[in-house]
């Protein structure tokens, strides 16, 4: 039998207290992150995550589960973390202010969680909250928080709360199976919302040793982690295997200088944590990597606070345990396996400043009592801290308000960072401001020439200036730089059908295909060159493997639409049109497309003038009024339903603005259908 842990001593706590501070927890956490449900999204992943991602904005299908659990995306594998993301849209659809209200949520259970079980843990009320309260509002936080891309955090953060709250009462009492198995399940389920939770067993064997003071021999501790380490290494191998490609090579960043930003890291983490100033969203990596002395004096620091931690590990136990939780839950994201091109980010450090927080809140508590220092002396000093952290918290969360917001204050905070270049100038291109936009772009090349998505994007900057031959060129420097990249190819070949080279384009869309075979708006655009080369069966092949991937396609749905209509399968193509008004609904050229089917199709059963007549309305008032192919489809929609005085007028109309348009052709084929208006004949094709 296995010898229970030490109970921790009674205490006469009043009930009110451990709720009111769980409500004082949640108040100071919405105090801080309310304001992120006036925030946008940022096009900074919540794209790829979100709102651009057809398998996540459709909300909860079965398709869609079956992804999360199938496929790597954005180099990653967290099923849970996709799932969560579409009972968002499910429930909010793409309104922003819901995200956001479920990111906090999550961070404000988890700090609840938290408080919960280390008060159940060390029986310590007051130094269990504060510890909380700082976890909740530290500004190191507002990534994990403010950024809806980042759910992945705060959910794996309420699962390794619950993990370690199972495992605390797996501890406490006689062993059992069912007991243990809850641990294992939401370890899995922590994993699989995010792989950094793979060092947990070895959090579990710290806190063994301090708070739980388990009376086990260390040897029987570490192999009863054996199922859970083995739930590590499953993940483990998953997670290499998904970001595989956003691994850096050793050509890239070389195993030294990894080794040194990490030791650099840890340093910055910790200086950081006293004082959370010029925090950004991305810290670009040292071409050079860090300076020697700064290494030097991180492997020096972090030795020192080794041993310190190690020396006073009986007197003191919480400062190993600490020390040793801070440096193993880092251990993942401190770039030894480098993925992405960050030197260090805010997010990594949601759980693993947790151990630093706990080791100092005991030791100043510890010191307090020494120096005979009051509680209310002791309160005075945690309550400034905390009201300080909110301030600076509040304030860079406010940093995260839209994209524009968020690069310019990383570019303030950093230097040569051609990331925030980068999309900063995506910000601006998406409101129009192409000139801003270039200037940013060439700014991050100018840092580093052979940034290929700056390239990318410069290109696509020059295309919208109508500078074709410019974009041609940045398009090809971005492939001589990887010649793997997709959009590159998507959106070259795009320019080269706009110039004409329909052939040269579809290459390239092929190309794109190869590369990313579940590229739908590389399947649109196949298609629509198809559709230029008259190759009508291979363009409706095209639209609908886009479709398939991205069932709201609105463009797919439309241009499939058009094409089944002259192919005469006028009940397929009404079917594409309803369905690209249910996403679109103020589209006047789909309206304009349905309506003229509804009115003039030549199987009865499929027509219905009514309907024809409210979507040519709408049509043409959208348009003004004056354009001569919405004014004669709503003629035809009059004539159905019987309207030939209505008819005949709308015609006249299409007529003028025919004229007015210099299109003769029109004129000829719309004075042909008034003689049939006129008398009494409606437009069935």
């Amino acid at each position: 039998m296995r010898a229970p842990t030490k109970k921790r001593p009674s205490s006469n706590i009043p009930r009110w207290q451990t709720p009111t501070i769980c409500l004082a927890l949640a108040a100071i956490t919405f105090a801080v992150f309310g304001q992120t449900l006036h925030h946008d999204f940022i096009d900074y992943d919540d794209n790829d995550y979100v709102y651009e991602n057809p398998m996540v904005s459709r909300g909860l299908t079965l398709k869609g589960i079956v992804w999360a659990f199938t496929q790597f995306h954005s180099a990653n594998w967290h099923p849970l973390t996709w799932l969560s993301h579409m009972l968002d849209c499910q429930l909010y659809g793409l309104n922003p202010a819901g995200h956001h209200l479920t990111n906090v949520l999550l961070h404000t259970a988890t700090v609840i969680a938290f408080f919960l079980v280390l008060r159940q843990m060390t029986g310590a009320l007051w130094r269990s909250a504060f510890v909380a309260a700082l976890f909740a509002i530290h500004p190191l936080r507002v990534e994990s928080v403010a950024w809806v891309a980042e759910r992945k955090d705060v959910l794996s953060g309420l699962f390794f709360m619950l993990t370690i709250g199972a495992y605390a009462r797996y501890a406490r009492l006689p062993w059992s199976p069912a007991r243990y198995g809850l641990v294992m399940l939401l370890f899995a389920m922590g994993l699989m919302c995010k792989p950094m939770l793979v060092t947990l067993p070895l959090i579990l064997l710290m806190l063994d040793y301090w708070p739980l003071q388990r009376t086990l021999t260390a040897k029987r501790m570490a192999i009863e982690k054996l199922p859970l380490l083995a739930l590590s290494a499953a993940s483990c191998a998953v997670t290499l295997l998904a970001q595989s490609r956003a691994i850096q090579l050793t050509e890239s960043y070389s195993l030294p200088l990894r080794f040194a930003n990490a030791l650099a890291t840890c340093m910055i983490y910790l200086g950081q944590m006293v004082w959370p100033a010029g925090l950004a969203v991305f810290y670009p990596y040292p071409h050079n990597g860090p300076p020697p002395w700064e290494v030097v004096l991180a492997g020096t620091l972090l030795a020192g606070l080794s041993a310190v931690a190690y020396w006073q590990r009986r007197r003191q136990p919480w400062l190993l345990m600490g020390w040793l939780w801070y440096l193993a839950m880092l251990l993942p994201v401190v770039g030894i396996i480098q993925v992405g091109f960050q030197a260090h980010a805010d997010r990594y450090t949601y759980l693993p400043q947790i151990g630093i927080y706990v080791a100092m809140t005991w030791l100043v508590t510890d010191w307090g009592a020494k120096w005979h220092m009051g509680r209310m002396a002791v309160a005075g000093l945690m309550t400034a801290v905390l009201a300080i952290l909110m301030v600076c918290a509040w304030k860079q969360t406010s940093f995260w308000q839209n994209t524009e917001t968020l690069w310019t204050h990383a570019l303030e905070c950093t230097r040569d960072n051609e990331v925030a270049h980068d999309n900063l100038g995506n910000a601006f291109l998406h409101e129009g401001r192409v000139d801003e936009a270039i200037t940013q772009y060439l700014k991050a090349l100018q840092i580093n020439s052979d940034y290929a998505a700056a390239r990318l994007n410069l290109g696509n900057a020059l295309f919208q200036k109508g500078s074709l031959d410019e974009a041609i060129a940045e398009f090809q420097k971005a492939l001589q730089i990887n010649p793997a990249f997709a959009d590159a190819h998507l959106n070259l070949g795009l320019v080269l059908f706009q110039k004409g080279g329909v052939d040269e384009a579809i290459t390239e869309f092929q190309s794109a295909l190869r590369i990313k075979p579940e590229y739908a708006e590389a399947h649109y655009n196949m298609g629509t060159a198809f559709l230029q080369k008259g190759r009508m069966d291979d363009a409706i092949t095209e639209y609908q493997n886009a479709l398939q991937i991205n069932p709201d396609y609105v463009e797919a749905h439309s241009n499939l639409g058009n094409i089944l209509a002259q192919r005469g399968r006028a009940g397929e193509a009404i079917a594409h049109f309803q369905k690209a008004l249910q996403i679109a609904p103020a589209n006047p050229t789909i309206q304009n497309s349905l309506a003229w089917l509804l009115a003039t199709c030549p199987e009865a059963s499929l027509r219905n003038g009514q309907k024809a007549v409210e979507l040519a309305e709408q049509a043409n008032a959208l348009t003004g009024g004056t354009n001569p192919l919405i004014l004669h489809t709503l003629a035809a929609a009059f004539a159905e339903t019987g309207r030939f005085g209505d008819a005949t007028s709308s015609v006249k109309k299409a007529i003028e603005a025919a004229h007015a348009a210099g299109r003769e052709d029109m004129v000829e084929r719309f004075n042909g259908e008034l003689k049939r208006f006129e008398a009494g004949l409606p437009l069935h094709q």
